[in-house]
């Protein structure tokens, strides 16, 4: 029924938008079109839902930073339930003046487009209070499937937008198998077998781990060896690296609207250059959007993943690595293997990044229900939800055994 109603909000649209227009001006941006997957669809309907739960993300992003940087809130993040309730409340706090800014932002550009008609103020405050409260109605509805559903009702509802072109994609592609000719039909065949491909390495890079051997000291000599695993994931960044990477690379298309849409010359030929050499066509694009991906996926690894803190609380617990001093010897070596498989991550990350680029080249096939960075999410969200019904069917069969 959650799902429904948020299928329902995205086709519900605000007056006086060109929607046609609007749908080919998000074919060629980028950053757009990352958002327009995310909300459903709901962008290039420009409905009440318009911004989806892309506040609420960029929000999540940016106290899970200041986690990291501010005392309090790393000591608040440790308190179990009541300091996530706190930090989540934060987060929707910050929420609002996030999606009233991205409000105006998405109104200021696609009024210099001339997709959307000059507003007065009373009619730009409406139009931004009303894509503001759509934000927080979904971040509400989210809270509920979280609270009474199964899985993170916030990565439902972005698993679900994305997944909302699929049927028709799916029937493209039948009608291709069966009217194409026999080139086009070899082209979806191998188009078929490369995406099952990229599913399977999707999920083996997802949950791929380095498991680090850790024993601790016995107590008496008549105890046995302790011994665990740290486990360091291949992909420690999921797919934040290429979230911000998108919005850096995209930039310039952006900008080159205003530009080209100006009365200087200058203006209008450095418009022209940037629309010419940062579509998602072109090879520059892409080979930027590969180094960014890289670079920010040890950027936020390095964030995420402190081995000095790490190895000090190995020591706290009278535990070591075999072979491995306790203290700076063990934070060295822990250094040295996130670096390493960091690596094959942040390489995966740039080609998942870059799929559409390279699929399109490869098999010609240009209509993509799904790109790189939407197939991560979707593989992310099933197995986590796969994983919660998983324990909730464990917990009710050891229940029933109890009782």
């Amino acid at each position: 029924f959650i799902i429904a109603v948020f299928r329902l909000l995205a086709h519900v649209p605000v007056p006086g938008v060109d929607t046609s227009t609007l749908k080919a001006y998000l074919s060629g941006n980028a950053i757009l079109g990352i958002f327009d997957l995310f909300s459903g669809g709901a962008l290039q309907n420009f409905s009440i839902v318009t911004l989806g739960v892309g506040p609420y993300i960029n929000a999540s992003i940016i106290i899970q930073l200041f986690t990291i940087m501010i005392p309090k809130l790393e000591e608040l993040s440790k308190e179990g339930e009541y300091g996530r309730e706190k930090i989540n409340m934060y987060t929707k706090f910050l929420t609002v003046p996030l999606a009233l800014l991205q409000s105006y932002g998405i109104y200021f550009l696609l009024s210099k487009q001339g997709i959307i008609p000059t507003l007065g103020i009373f009619q730009l405050v409406i139009l931004i209070l009303t894509l503001m409260a759509g934000t927080m109605l979904l971040t509400w509805i989210g809270d509920l499937v979280t609270e009474y559903g199964v899985g993170n009702g916030i990565s439902i509802l972005i698993f679900v937008g994305i997944i909302s072109r699929l049927p028709v994609t799916a029937l493209q592609v039948a009608n291709g198998l069966f009217t194409g000719s026999a080139a086009q039909i070899m082209g979806l065949v191998i188009f078929l077998l490369f995406s099952l491909l990229v599913v399977m390495s999707v999920v083996l890079v997802n949950e791929g781990t380095r498991n680090v051997l850790i024993e601790y000291g016995r107590r008496s000599e008549r105890s046995q060896k302790v011994t665990n695993y740290l486990p360091m994931k291949i992909n420690q960044a999921g797919v934040i690296p290429i979230i911000f990477a998108v919005s850096a690379v995209s930039l310039p298309s952006m900008i080159s609207g205003p530009f080209v849409a100006s009365s200087n010359t200058t203006l209008q030929n450095i418009g022209i250059f940037l629309n010419a050499n940062f579509s998602q066509e072109n090879l520059l694009y892409n080979v930027i959007y590969f180094v960014l991906v890289f670079g920010f996926t040890y950027f936020y690894t390095s964030i995420q993943f402190d081995p000095v803190k790490i190895a000090d609380d190995i020591k706290k617990r009278g535990g070591f690595i075999p072979g491995i001093r306790p203290g700076s010897n063990t934070s060295a070596y822990l250094k040295g293997v996130i670096s390493r498989i960091t690596l094959s991550g942040a390489l995966f990350l740039g080609l998942i990044a870059i799929l559409p680029f390279l699929v399109t080249k490869a098999t010609g096939f240009t209509d993509l229900s799904i790109g790189g960075s939407g197939l991560l999410i979707v593989v992310s969200v099933v197995l986590e939800t796969v994983r919660q019904v998983e324990s909730l069917m464990t917990v009710r069969d050891y229940q029933s055994f109890l009782h």
